[in-house]
């Protein structure tokens, strides 16, 4: 491991660390990662400029083309888009949207061997919606048929064996708005017996107290993963993973786990703490969040499932750092 840790820093390189473990990130195409994982003179004078309001700040995006997904394949061995959470591939009338014709142009880029995990749209299993400064009641909750034409058929045929995982997210409820764990699993049950049988299936549930025996017995009867998720208001990913017995529901027999942000911060505090995503912030990726993946994934890994590690910059400012610190502490 000495050799390969030498290696790692010097060129960031993050396959073939463990047969079944995959480290990537959760989006890509960061200039801040130009010197990492990006060579400076290929995208000269094709970075784009996007401006982005995070609470109430403004922040001006440098986004590389989709072809350095090329580059981005050198070093990690999965990839998680993130930008179809927030509109179906196929409206309603049956007419490809954007995001579509964005999937298709980093498909063109991508060999067989790449493998892509999508982000199910938030229409699907989103309790509400955020409309403006608001939240509305959303009426797809769990529309099979949106899945399945808007999503689901037009991933699969495009992607292939490329498509790795997709992951159902719920968002954060309130105590006095949440669910029952009963309710919840009752919901879900009805869903997955109701779209295709697939074993890639992954849901994400950012409502702590919904973790519980209803969800995990439903998700064992259809094969459908928990996603072990270091996030705000969640417990820590070891106390996840203790909770649902080692989250061995996946029939894949696969395990996703996800930094997003350190816990107690909101997206907002961590978006403009790590912006613009270049370097590690110094405070921000505790010494405990390292340990707990370690932990997690030598579990995982020993008892020969297959681990997919997705990493976000807002968990400590710069998502090629944070994976060299883990690999580096793995010691595989």
């Amino acid at each position: 491991m000495k050799i390969a840790a030498k290696e790692l820093k010097e060129n960031f390189l993050f396959k073939d660390i463990h047969p079944h473990l995959f480290i990537g990130t959760t989006s890509d195409r960061y200039a801040g990662w130009i010197g990492q994982i990006y060579s400076k003179e290929k995208y000269e004078g094709r970075i784009t400029r996007r401006t982005t309001t995070v609470g109430v700040k403004t922040f001006t995006e440098e986004v590389l083309p989709v072809d350095s997904v090329v580059e981005y394949y050198d070093h990690f061995s999965v990839l998680e888009i993130d930008f179809t959470f927030y509109r179906s591939l196929v409206d309603s009338k049956g007419t490809p949207t954007q995001n579509l014709h964005v999937l298709r142009t980093y498909q063109k880029h991508m060999t067989e061997n790449n493998r892509m995990i999508l982000k199910v749209p938030q229409l699907v299993l989103a309790k509400k919606l955020r409309r403006g400064k608001t939240y509305v009641e959303n009426t797809d909750y769990l529309n099979t048929k949106l899945y399945i034409k808007g999503f689901y058929e037009p991933a699969t045929s495009l992607l292939d064996t490329s498509l790795t995982g997709m992951i159902f997210e719920q968002e954060y409820q309130r105590k006095s708005e949440s669910s029952t764990p009963e309710n919840l699993a009752s919901e879900l049950d009805e869903f997955f017996s109701n779209i295709p049988k697939d074993s890639r299936y992954h849901v994400e549930i950012r409502t702590g107290r919904l973790l519980a025996q209803p969800l995990f017995d439903v998700l064992a009867k259809h094969g459908v993963g928990l996603v072990l998720s270091h996030w705000t208001w969640l417990p820590s990913l070891h106390s996840q993973f203790e909770k649902a017995q080692g989250a061995k529901f996946n029939s894949d027999n696969s395990l996703l786990i996800r930094l997003l942000t350190p816990r107690g911060k909101t997206y907002t505090e961590t978006y403009a703490a790590a912006f613009p995503f270049n370097a590690l912030v110094e405070g921000m990726l505790h010494p405990s969040t390292v340990q707990d993946t370690v932990t997690v994934v030598r579990a995982a890994l020993r008892d020969g499932r297959w681990v997919y590690l997705l990493i976000n910059n807002r968990a400590g400012g710069n998502a090629p750092l944070i994976a060299s610190e883990i690999v580096e502490h793995l010691d595989l």
